[in-house]
């Protein structure tokens, strides 16, 4: 029985439904429709998307959506759902509007990918979509009213531990914020392939070069290469079909819709290695998942020391040297393994949303 917040809003830029599929909005989605089943009633204020009604039901969540010309309604919308607590899945202008709307209530923050200058400047060089798109984004998610809403928060949270003290800066805070553990299923549906096989899950797009693992399925033709996802650039992404679906070892999968059936988790299960060869990244669900999943870890980036600790960290793009280490002497097996121990203990379902809901309750009791 709740004893105290009945009533939750998730602020973020994103939910995994509407073509939009990040990382930011499965986190989102994910929190929000175990709250619903927790018995909280659970609203969820993010931009309106291409085919997505002002006011739709997702998994039990009240989604309110608004256009970029409607930013400035985002206060009044959250002062009409009148929320105990208004968590804010990842900061943006959204959450400065919404503490000046409803100060009585209590106000979360969760970074997921907190970024410097630099690394904006990063994103502008390898746009997903567009250098137009990374300025917008910069401007609703990192101007100076989103570092004052954050400083301003009653509860200042990252998704990665590693993150602690990079926000601490970044939003120039008293104290270190604490760790919440992103919540994730870990659902296995059959048994590891038969042969080696690679699983590259996420969006093919530049910034996360998925033609370096390409060019490794070609290095090893006896691996399979399967890969999960779709672009934001069709063009790019028909380069990358006409180029390399000429080898045997390298099946598109396409975008799986991870919401619906058990082929998310039946890739997961069947895949002895993850892959990520993007230049930059916070700490990917992906990479919980997979853990999650018995899966080696064949990284790029490094965070929380995933990469190092639970498979290959190929930090010199020395990813063919990575590749032949996992199987050699089955060390993916190993590193999968252990990964899947440590998520187990942090990441699951369960313990995750009890942590949310600890802070939740805390908070609520912080008169």
């Amino acid at each position: 029985m709740i004893t105290g917040p009945k009533r939750i809003c998730l602020l973020s830029v994103e939910i995994f439904a509407w073509g939009k599929y990040g990382g930011y909005g499965k986190a989102t989605r994910m929190i929000g429709r175990e709250l619903v089943k927790r018995g909280y009633e659970v609203f969820a204020v993010i931009p309106q998307r291409h085919g997505q009604q002002k006011e739709e039901n997702l998994d039990g969540i009240t989604v309110l959506g608004y256009t970029p010309a409607e930013i400035l309604n985002v206060g009044q919308i959250c002062k009409r759902i009148n929320a105990d607590i208004y968590h804010s899945c990842e900061p943006s202008i959204a959450t400065w509007l919404a503490m000046k709307a409803v100060p009585s209530a209590k106000h979360m923050v969760t970074c997921r990918d907190p970024k410097g200058f630099d690394e904006w400047i990063q994103e502008f060089r390898h746009p997903s979509k567009s250098k137009w798109q990374v300025v917008q984004n910069y401007l609703f998610e990192a101007n100076g009213l989103v570092r004052r809403a954050v400083r301003s928060a009653n509860h200042v949270f990252v998704a990665a531990k590693f993150q602690q003290v990079k926000t601490r800066n970044l939003y120039q805070l008293k104290v270190l914020p604490d760790f919440l553990p992103t919540p994730t299923e870990f659902i296995h549906v059959g048994s590891k392939a038969d042969i080696p096989t690679v699983l590259y899950m996420g969006r093919l797009d530049h910034r996360k070069r998925p033609e370096a693992t390409l060019n490794l399925a070609k290095c090893f033709p006896q691996v399979q290469f399967r890969i999960a996802g779709k672009s934001r650039n069709p063009e790019y992404e028909n380069h990358l079909k006409e180029t390399y679906s000429i080898y045997p070892n390298i099946e598109f999968l396409g975008f799986v819709k991870q919401f619906e059936g058990d082929t998310h988790h039946r890739l997961l299960t069947e895949a002895w290695i993850h892959i990520n060869t993007a230049i930059r990244e916070g700490l990917p669900n992906s990479f919980i998942e997979a853990a999650g999943h018995s899966c080696a870890i064949l990284s790029y980036v490094n965070p929380d020391a995933f990469s190092s600790t639970f498979g290959y960290h190929a930090g010199k793009d020395d990813f063919e040297k990575g590749l032949s280490w996992l199987l050699e002497d089955q060390h993916w097996k190993e590193m999968g393994r252990a990964g899947f121990e440590y998520v187990s203990s942090t990441y699951e379902m369960s313990k995750a949303m009890d942590a949310h809901e600890q802070v939740y309750a805390k908070a609520w009791s912080v008169q």
